[in-house]
């Protein structure tokens, strides 16, 4: 249903979204290096090992993907939002709806999604690539729901991981970025440190539109 039913062809022609997959996102910046806690590395050391052996989504998903994020909100930014498997119909008409895997928005309730929504995870249990459609799609139903709740950021973010894979891609309006360059499991600390760069980026630019003259 929804988002779900992209691929990266029908997101061209449904959404008019125009692809690019030849930049490294992160080349022009310093990724910091955001050593993840006696916590994180206990339960990756610990688990990891076992989710990759069962390999489904929903073992990758809780014992690899969901620590890691708890880790970006623990750690990096505690005022974020951070929503698991929770419905978001933003646009039924254009398809934009469905069950994200992992949001995260700006803000720390967790009631509801609220304003601005920075980037959608989707977990995969094969492949980094095949949720590229899903996910962009998901990326542009956060985009509409940033504008229509008036806090509108000059990017979303999505990633799409396996877990042990991960690979990043940024929205602007119709223009959909997809890294070239793909991190790995034992690239934690650069994982953790992309998620700092996003949240930072957010942060900045939230605040440049609050202080805008409306």
């Amino acid at each position: 249903m929804g988002c779900s039913n992209f691929s990266i062809s029908n997101l061209k022609d449904k959404l008019g979204i125009h692809l690019i997959e030849q930049e490294s996102l992160f080349s022009k910046v310093t990724i910091p290096s955001i050593q993840p806690s006696i916590y994180l590395e206990r339960d990756l050391q610990t688990f990891a090992p076992m989710a990759v052996l069962i390999n489904t989504e929903k073992a990758r998903s809780e014992w690899i993907i969901a620590p890691i994020l708890g880790e970006v909100k623990a750690a990096i930014d505690p005022e974020i939002g951070l929503f698991s498997r929770t419905t978001f119909t933003v646009d039924a008409a254009q398809e934009l709806d469905g069950q994200c895997d992992y949001l995260l928005s700006l803000n720390p309730e967790q009631l509801e999604i609220t304003a601005p929504a920075i980037a959608i995870v989707e977990a995969k249990k094969d492949n980094a690539v095949s949720g590229i459609g899903q996910c962009l799609a998901m990326m542009c139903a956060a985009w509409l729901f940033n504008e229509r709740k008036h806090q509108p950021l000059p990017w979303v973010y999505g990633v799409v991981t396996t877990g042990t894979d991960w690979r990043f891609l940024k929205l602007r309006d119709r223009e959909a970025f997809v890294d070239r360059d793909q991190y790995y499991l034992k690239e934690i600390a650069t994982i953790l440190g992309i998620f700092q760069l996003i949240l930072t980026e957010a942060r900045s630019s939230q605040v440049a539109t609050q202080l805008s003259p409306s």
